[in-house]
């Protein structure tokens, strides 16, 4: 985006959130840089999230997520009202989870891990209570879909022996075609979560929601490169979290949530990949800092044994694991290369 459609789009926000809410800016703030989708709107009294989404649709499905959500839990931004393809939504904090669980210590890191597992839970119930389970699009429930994921990991082969060319593609397919019974918020990465000043943490960002099995949101942040938590701590953070009242049980919920990180690692994995050949590599500061796809030789190692260990546990991945820890240590050698 050029230097003067970044601006025509910020006077479109500004002009539009004047006029929705009858008063002046003092002035805006672009957190994860002018091209991305939200700013912050400081007015005299408050602060307000300003989103312009890429079309009416996105827009409008995120808003009636939101609304629906807040009549049943605290724990996302209310919708504050939409205009055309902006929604404007209350400001959960200034401080992104990716950010602080970076800069803190051990004790306060595994808390941070915990609320934010408990908060996808809990967002989860209240979708159900708010009947968003029946009411939302199907998310990866079509064949293509499905054989798109499970082909991903030829990926790996650039990495690694190939061990994973020995999958039962059939039988993995299977296990990823779940029912989709569950609210997704979908994209549960950690910079879309924040901290308040009363260290409340939120999700937000439901632009893409919808319904699968509901064990996705918890990949979607194990499978988070930049989360600096180890993968066995976040199993046992997630077992000790389960709600029976997703309509599993809990070792059955822990099988399929292996299985589906384990692809969606692949998934982040190429995506770094693209990107580093694209632009190389940037520096663990400035990925936090604008939310950005990991691309860095150390976030890359940490995704290769988060997949490696949760591929390991499961029959169906466990080739898909070999090639995830040779690939890890290719990283490795990048980062030792570069110290």
């Amino acid at each position: 985006m050029s230097k003067s459609s970044r601006k025509r789009r910020l006077d479109r926000i500004v002009q539009t959130a004047e006029a929705h809410f009858g008063k002046k800016i003092d002035h805006l703030e672009t957190p994860g840089g002018e091209g991305r989708s939200s700013c912050r709107l400081h007015f005299t009294d408050r602060t307000v999230i300003a989103t312009l989404r890429p079309n009416f649709r996105r827009a409008h499905l995120e808003a009636f997520v939101l609304n629906r959500l807040s009549r049943f839990c605290d724990d996302t931004p209310k919708c504050l009202g939409m205009s055309g393809e902006m929604i404007f939504q209350s400001d959960v904090g200034d401080r992104r989870l990716n950010v602080e669980i970076a800069r803190v210590g051990k004790a306060r890191r595994m808390h941070l891990a915990a609320d934010a597992v408990d908060k996808i839970f809990r967002v989860q119930a209240a979708a159900r209570t708010a009947g968003l389970n029946t009411q939302m699009p199907h998310l990866g429930n079509n064949t293509a879909w499905i054989k798109n994921f499970v082909n991903a990991i030829d990926a790996l082969k650039k990495l690694s022996a190939g061990a994973s060319a020995q999958t039962d593609r059939i039988a993995l397919a299977e296990a990823v075609a779940q029912p989709a019974r569950q609210f997704v918020k979908w994209d549960c990465r950690s910079g879309n979560a924040a901290i308040d000043d009363q260290d409340v943490l939120r999700w937000f960002d439901f632009e893409y929601a919808g319904v699968r099995h509901g064990a996705e949101d918890l990949a979607w942040l194990i499978g988070d490169e930049a989360w600096p938590v180890a993968p066995d701590k976040m199993e046992e953070i997630v077992r000790d979290a389960f709600d029976p009242a997703t309509g599993h049980t809990r070792d059955a919920y822990m099988d399929y949530l292996s299985i589906y990180v384990s692809l969606h690692c692949v998934q982040r994995l190429k995506l770094i990949l693209k990107e580093a050949d694209k632009r190389g590599w940037l520096s663990k500061t400035r990925v936090r800092k604008y939310d950005d796809a990991g691309v860095h030789p150390e976030f890359a190692a940490h995704l290769c044994r988060v997949g490696a260990y949760f591929a390991s546990r499961q029959p169906v991945t466990i080739c898909i694991g070999r090639d995830f820890e040779e690939a890890a240590g290719v990283f490795d050698r990048l980062v030792a290369q570069a110290a």
